[in-house]
């Protein structure tokens, strides 16, 4: 059964290990490079093609219109030729080609892998986004592909390089990440205008890129270069069909020869781009966008120009051109042992030219960016679940969890979650993550077919409800007792707030004993008590809310019992009698640790910690830009799109407060009703036991009657907080970077957007410091968006986008979801407020993106017998862990390998993939920051521990064998072997350290 779930999931070959170089032998790596000739310029010509996992048409359009041409004609041309190179990257399509392959053409692509001329760069399923992505996800989608290079190919195929050459701007988490892989380098095409043109200048195009200054130190360093010409040929020296190339002409006879042209007008972008670069180095990218469908008109003419510019040799030329890599550029690099600058900041926002600021991504598409949160989170608790089962290894679920990484692989390339994409390749991609969940729904059954059994009387059929968030579930409004089961990812207990959309309006609520009786309420939905139109055949009038104490990676079943399903005036009564139980000039909602208090036209007005007692007055405001409709002729004409974000105006439009609907307050939460306009209404919330304020926002469809494309923001205002233009934004849900309004740290800005130019990535939260230093306001967010604070005690989060106009980048189309039925999208989602003291905040925000992220999985079954009953037949509660982790460490992965670890497994053992996160950086938190020492021996109940190995963090080498190109700066030399954090079974981590590890464990 194993060898048969390994050919379905594309091991199709033994792997080859790595062959020596001695002798003659055949070798890849470092020393497999063609040699440069002392001396001269030596231009390294990259052969190359940037494949899209879909933007214009879908992933499986490129595939069947392009890339199996391409690879079906690099192949032979690297086989005919041993000095010709070639790099492949993304690895969800190179897998796809492969697995088609006859036995002869995969030995011969083995052979070519080993001896260095076909090289995998990067490795990922894809090219991953960097503004957009959760870090969970960029790892997951590069471990897919460096296993299934590792189990196809063995240590020839293992990347060594970080190739991010087309994304949007650049995050600080994917260096550290790239470094924490065990790269040597990193390659990117795109930075600001400004940057380049002053990088150019100051001869700083490669430099040392300091990924977690504060925290990893050198682990989380890596050489980093600067692509010359973005990540294309020299202009006129793109080869390709799809360039209407200018062809080398070299038969002397012909009127059109025009050999000494060619040569003459590379010889001068070498010499032009020398001036830019500190060594006799250079690195020319041969290839674009889908380039080498014809692979052998590309390669003749290179081989042309390498013949004829290096024959300029003879007459004193100092150039040499050759076939390479990018490790073999690095590596000539490092030979040259320089010093080299460095830098501590990130690459956002990228501007392209004056008022081409690409930040508008950072919220299009915001109902796919949330889904792609959503399958996110429910992939990280399915592999947890089938590993804990011990499932994994079994046939269907391990096909099913693939096909599940693998949609979630494709939905992070940099035109999927960023939201540039054509529409008709947005829904694929939705449809792709969809099959994949309804796949793996089938794995959590298997689980709790394992786990609640008890005897002979078959467990119930789990029902997922996948629009809780629109209050739609068949199950909770149709039943009268019903189950909730719901599964923790996380390793720590967890209260968690249900709420279930119910017809009725008396429940009873049982924990997992089905005896114990738990608080609840019952509350109006939201629309229909502001009278919102809404487009769902909702049977639900009321909300059912309880608090869930879950424990910590593990279940526990709740049982709901319903006095009645009336629709009658008596809940209409109900309703009110709910609502009179509050004074009528009670403008206030409050729990255990925070209260809220509004206006009497029904606007947030102050927000009050109560265990500090302190107060602060809050504001929020519902805004819109217009978008700029320009024609794109000119810089000056740049239009707002699916990538830049460009106001008419720096002026907002306020969107008033139309309605305001008042508190409802219950024993477990509070809740207050705001209609803003007919496509913008609000609720917020304070529950009894959470130190956080709910704001639940509902945005949609975005009015374009006007004509006019609109950029819809909330602005959360605390008047005198002082945070004078600095603000503060996480990195892929990580690391912390202060941003100052203006301003960027290397070098002198010329600000031409005041707006969209001051636009960050804000994946998990963004928050401001008050000017004395006491107090910090954080807004925690359930997706990507985009985030400014412009003003004094302004926090600004664009949270939906609907545009007329296309930006000219390359999609082709303006950025106007209609839905399905074509009225335009409605956005729903949710903030969480955090108001406190500067030393205590991270302890609240850092577990609580944690919750956001990672939230329970909710089934439901409907078996019609009392809850003591159900208790007889069956286990309600079970949890994996047998000790608790220290409160800084998060369990970040917890899967089987698919196929076989980096190191094998001793006898009938079954080699596991785990991490552990330190989730705190230093100085975030007296007593959590610091270091933590830990004995995974007895952690998880179900296992037993053979033996344990540390990993990169790619999960595709032991530690103990990366070894890193040393590089100096002035401060320090970097590489070599990376810190250890393992000794037996006791971990170590310091600060945002992640271990990674092999557990094998008897089964």
């Amino acid at each position: 059964m194993q060898f048969v779930l390994a050919l379905l999931v594309g091991v199709l070959v033994a792997p080859v290990c790595s062959r020596s170089v001695k002798n003659g032998q055949q070798t890849c790596g470092y020393e497999s490079c063609n040699q440069e000739i002392p001396g001269m310029i030596n231009v390294h010509l990259v052969p190359h093609t940037h494949d899209d996992v879909g933007w214009l048409v879908t992933v499986d359009q490129y595939y069947y219109k392009a890339v199996q041409f391409i690879l079906d004609g690099v192949i032979p041309e690297l086989a005919a030729d041993p000095s010709k190179r070639f790099i492949y990257v993304e690895i969800a399509f190179f897998s796809r080609w492969f697995n088609e392959q006859d036995d002869a053409t995969r030995h011969l692509v083995q052979k070519l892998v080993n001896e260095g001329r076909l090289e995998f760069i990067l490795g990922g399923w894809c090219m991953n986004d960097e503004a957009t992505p959760h870090y969970t996800a960029m790892i997951d989608q590069h471990k897919i592909g460096f296993e299934y290079l590792r189990n196809n190919f063995g240590d020839c195929a293992r990347p060594k390089i970080g190739w991010q050459i087309d994304p949007f701007g650049h995050s600080r988490e994917q260096a550290s990440m790239f470094a924490q892989f065990g790269f040597d380098g990193y390659f990117f095409g795109r930075l600001d205008y400004q940057d380049k043109d002053k990088r150019q200048k100051d001869k700083t195009m490669e430099f040392v890129w300091r990924g977690s200054p504060n925290n990893l130190g050198g682990d989380g360093e890596i050489f980093t270069g600067v692509l010359p010409n973005g990540y294309g040929p020299p202009g006129g020296y793109c080869f390709d069909i799809t360039c209407d190339p200018n062809m080398i002409k070299d038969d002397p006879n012909l009127h059109d020869y025009n050999v000494d042209q060619m040569v003459d007008g590379f010889i001068q972008a070498v010499n032009d781009q020398a001036k830019s670069f500190r060594t006799n180095h250079l690195i020319m990218t041969m290839g674009s966008d889908f380039n080498y469908v014809q692979a052998h008109m590309f390669f003749k003419e290179m081989d042309k120009l390498i013949k004829y510019v290096n024959a300029r040799q003879s007459s004193g030329s100092k150039i040499n051109v050759l076939y390479s890599t990018p490790s073999c550029y690095l590596k000539q690099l490092n030979n040259d042992n320089l010093t080299w600058t460095t830098k501590e900041d990130d690459f956002f926002p990228y501007a392209d030219r004056d008022h081409g600021f690409w930040t508008g991504y950072f919220a299009s598409r915001p109902a796919l960016k949330y889904y792609v949160r959503v399958v996110n989170s429910f992939f990280q608790s399915v592999k947890q679940m089938a590993g804990l089962a011990k499932l994994d290894n079994t046939y269907d679920s391990g096909v099913q969890l693939q096909k599940l990484a693998e949609s979630m692989g494709v939905a992070q390339h940099h035109d999927a979650v960023s939201g540039t994409e054509k529409q008709a390749v947005a829904y694929d991609y939705a449809q792709r993550l969809a099959d994949g969940v309804n796949g793996a729904q089938n794995v959590v059954q298997d689980v709790y077919n394992l786990w609640m059994q008890k005897g002979s009387t078959p467990v119930p059929t789990q029902v997922f409800c996948g629009s809780l968030n629109i209050s739609i579930c068949s199950v909770t409004e149709n039943a009268y007792n019903f189950q909730v089961t719901l599964y923790n990812p996380l390793a720590r207990p967890v209260s968690y707030a249900v709420r279930l959309p119910v017809s009725g309006i008396k429940y009873t609520v049982y924990k997992e004993d089905g005896v114990t009786q738990v608080t609840s309420d019952v509350l109006p939905l939201p629309s229909g008590t502001l009278n919102i139109p809404t487009r769902e055949a909702r049977q639900a009038t009321n909300e059912l809310v309880f608090l869930a104490q879950l424990t910590p990676l593990g279940y526990v079943t709740y049982f709901v019992k319903a006095a009645t399903l009336s629709r009658s005036l008596k809940f209409e009564t109900e309703n009110e009698k709910h609502k009179a139980e509050v004074p009528p000039n009670d403008n206030s909602i409050e729990g255990k640790y925070l209260r809220v208090t509004f206006d009497d036209m029904g606007y947030l007005h102050s927000i009050t910690n109560l265990t500090s007692g302190v107060t602060v007055p809050l504001l929020q405001n519902f805004l819109y830009y217009q978008g700029f409709p320009g024609n794109n002729s000119a810089g000056v004409d740049q239009a707002s799109g699916a990538y830049i974000f460009r106001p008419s105006s720096n002026t907002p439009v306020n969107v008033p407060l139309s309605k305001w609907g008042g508190v409802v307050k219950g024993e477990v939460v509070q809740e207050a009703y705001q209609v803003f306009t007919d496509w913008i209404s609000q609720v917020i919330r304070v529950y009894q036991d959470k130190p956080y304020v709910e704001v639940e926002w509902t945005v949609g469809p975005v009015p374009i009657n006007d004509k006019i494309g609109k950029e819809v923001v909330t602005r959360y205002t605390l008047p005198g907080f002082g945070n004078k233009g600095v603000f503060y934004t996480d990195a892929n849900g990580r690391e912390v970077l202060e941003r100052r309004l203006n301003y960027r740290p290397t070098w002198d800005l010329n600000q031409t957007e005041p707006v969209a130019g001051n636009y960050y990535p804000v994946n998990a939260f963004m928050g401001i410091k008050s000017g004395d230093g006491k107090l910090q306001f954080t807004v925690l967010t359930d997706r990507s968006q985009g985030g400014v604070s412009l003003d004094d005690g302004d926090v600004e989060i664009m949270v939906h986008r609907r545009l007329l106009y296309d930006d000219a980048k390359g999609v082709g189309e303006p950025l106007n979801e209609t839905g399905i039925d074509g009225k335009g999208l409605i956005i729903r989602g949710t903030h969480y407020l955090v108001l406190d003291n500067v030393e205590t905040s991270a302890s609240i925000y850092r577990p609580l993106a944690q919750e956001i992220f990672l939230q329970p999985q909710v089934t439901f079954s409907d078996l019609k017998v009392e809850p003591s009953v159900y208790v007889q037949l069956f286990r309600t509660q079970w949890s994996a862990l047998a000790t608790s982790l220290p409160k800084n460490v998060h369990l970040l992965t917890l899967e089987q390998f698919r196929h076989t670890g980096p190191v094998p497994s001793p006898g009938p053992s079954v080699p596991y993939l785990i991490r552990f996160e330190h989730f705190y950086e230093k100085g975030e938190d007296a007593t959590l920051s610091n270091p933590v020492t830990f004995d995974i021996q007895n952690i998880f109940a179900p296992f037993q521990l053979t033996d344990v190995h540390e990993l990169a963090l790619g999960a595709n080498i032991p530690i103990e064998q990366v070894q890193r190109l040393k590089w100096n700066t002035q401060s320090a030399t970097i590489g070599g072997q990376p810190r250890k954090h393992l000794s037996g079974t006791v971990v170590t981590l310091g600060p945002m350290e992640i271990v990674t590890l092999q557990v094998n464990i008897n089964i």
